[in-house]
């Protein structure tokens, strides 16, 4: 059972489905993946199901939700497709992502204020489905008003621009995050974060303290590469998890 203040961890296994899909064989297999991370620490597994199928496929989806122990976290675009999608497997949540077809990774986070009212009915469809709803924004206060105003429980902040900061602009990155979590968590937002964060740059983000959920894939399957999954999976966690009881970094 998860404590108030535990930070849980996410592990992203899309590109355990690269891997295979860039040979067309039948391995690796990110169901067995899954349960593998789960094993070693995970407390849910995400997975981004994109319109154009590069990493997994609808089969790896459905076969998953039958499997997992903990908790699917499927990130999708707003899409009818992918609404269809959702609201047929029922995974236990959703992060809605912007996705365009060129994009090696996702760039931004969602423009919730110009499309309010396309995501409130999009949203209000998955929340009847029994689907927790999170949204993907930058750390933007203004993003975090529509949110609020639209009713969704959670959203992930972006910390690409964080992680792909130098120097005083990767500190300056980090006040954004800092000042965003905290407003989002005053309104009564669940705060999780997201995007290129590695064993080198978790630590300050893990110090937020409102920051509930951290969604990790890239840097923890490349480290498994050569540790193993399960080792990798275990650092990661010990490196949140160490955050829980510190205080904010410059707080």
């Amino acid at each position: 059972m998860n404590t108030i203040n535990e930070k849980l961890l996410g592990i992203n296994i899309d590109h355990i489905a690269t891997l295979r899909q860039q040979r067309g064989t039948r391995y690796p297999e990110p169901i067995q993946a899954a349960l593998i991370a789960e094993q070693a620490g995970a407390d849910l597994i995400t997975v981004h199901l994109r319109e154009d199928r590069r990493h997994l496929p609808d089969r790896d989806v459905g076969m998953l939700i039958d499997v997992l122990q903990t908790r699917m976290n499927l990130e999708m675009a707003a899409t009818p497709e992918m609404l269809s999608i959702a609201k047929r497997i029922g995974p236990s949540d959703c992060c809605i992502v912007p996705e365009r077809r060129q994009e090696l990774t996702t760039e931004g986070g969602l423009d919730v204020i110009g499309n309010k009212n396309y995501l409130r009915d999009f949203c209000l469809e998955l929340k009847e489905a029994g689907i927790k709803v999170s949204l993907f924004i930058d750390a933007d206060e203004r993003q975090l008003d529509v949110c609020q105003e639209i009713g969704v429980p959670a959203v992930e902040i972006h910390t690409g621009h964080y992680a792909d900061a130098k120097n005083a602009q990767k500190q300056k990155a980090l006040l954004q995050i800092q000042q965003a979590v905290e407003y989002g968590s005053n309104l009564g937002l669940q705060i999780n974060a997201g995007h290129g964060l590695d064993y080198h740059n978790v630590l300050p983000i893990a110090l937020i303290q409102p920051i509930k959920e951290y969604n990790i894939g890239h840097s923890i399957i490349s480290r498994a590469v050569i540790s193993g999954l399960a080792a990798a999976v275990a650092e990661m966690k010990r490196l949140i998890s160490s955050a829980e009881n510190c205080t904010n970094p410059g707080g």
